[in-house]
């Protein structure tokens, strides 16, 4: 896969999105966010991948917010378009993938930084992370998930806070306050998070894909999260995942799961 602002490499079944854009401080803009739905798409459907990481190129920066400047002179019928857009082709996409997905934030994560960040299914951050939700101060609020999604991840009450004071908070706050899970070195962002991934990697692809849409359920406004547990809990039971699974275990042994 060849792209302009993006790096993508596979390795020992982990595949890594590197947003490229070091100069605009990994800034996200139209044609990246369209490269990152094919790439994110392209992972998604290569059995052979059965973790992906997300990070920022360099050392400042994971995504430092949107590209203002694409974006300045919209009226208010381009301003709702592009935030459904974004939501579709990206930020609800990643949300919903079947492959578990990281975030190794590495620097400043911003406005549509942080909310990429939040679309993944769990977040590691280095220790000189800085994260925030800006749009306030330029008169216009979080488009892609951000007024939804830290709220679920920190509480309204935090989540009011951090929007409308437009603050930064540092990466151990952000672990305090449950917005990430791990804050190590920046040395060690991406090994700790491909330890991780090998972790994940041990069970069975199955049943993570049928616990990321059970979890995912419990905020979705109409679906009942217990009815779509109950489900997945039951679609397991008719696959070599769980055959496999049971069996390693009766017979005291570790399972060989196959790919997804």
């Amino acid at each position: 896969m060849n792209f302009e602002n993006i790096l993508v490499t596979i390795e020992n079944s982990i595949g890594q999105i590197t947003i490229n854009r070091p100069s605009k401080l990994n800034a996200l803009n139209v044609a990246t966010i369209n490269e990152l739905h094919n790439a994110f798409e392209s992972l998604e459907n290569n059995n052979d991948v059965r973790v992906i990481i997300i990070t920022g190129e360099g050392e400042k920066a994971f995504v430092a917010g949107a590209d203002i400047s694409e974006f300045a002179n919209f009226s208010v019928e381009e301003g709702a378009q592009m935030a459904a857009q974004g939501h579709e082709l990206l930020f609800d996409f990643i949300e919903n993938l079947k492959t578990p997905t990281i975030a190794a934030v590495n620097g400043f994560a911003l406005g549509g930084g942080l909310e990429l960040a939040m679309a993944c299914h769990f977040r590691i951050a280095s220790d000189n992370a800085k994260m925030g939700l800006p749009e306030v101060s330029l008169g216009v609020i979080p488009g892609y998930g951000g007024t939804q999604r830290l709220p679920q991840l920190i509480g309204k009450g935090r989540a009011m806070e951090m929007i409308m004071t437009a603050g930064m908070i540092s990466a151990e706050e952000a672990f305090r306050a449950g917005l990430v899970n791990h804050v190590v070195p920046q040395a060690e962002l991406l090994d700790f998070t491909k330890n991780i991934a090998t972790r994940i990697m041990r069970n069975s692809p199955f049943a993570i894909s049928r616990a990321i849409k059970a979890i995912n359920a419990n905020f979705k406004d109409g679906v009942n999260g217990y009815e779509t547990e109950i489900r997945n809990f039951g679609k397991c039971f008719g696959t070599e995942d769980f055959k496999e699974g049971t069996t390693a275990f009766l017979e005291k042994r570790k399972p060989e799961f196959k790919g997804k």
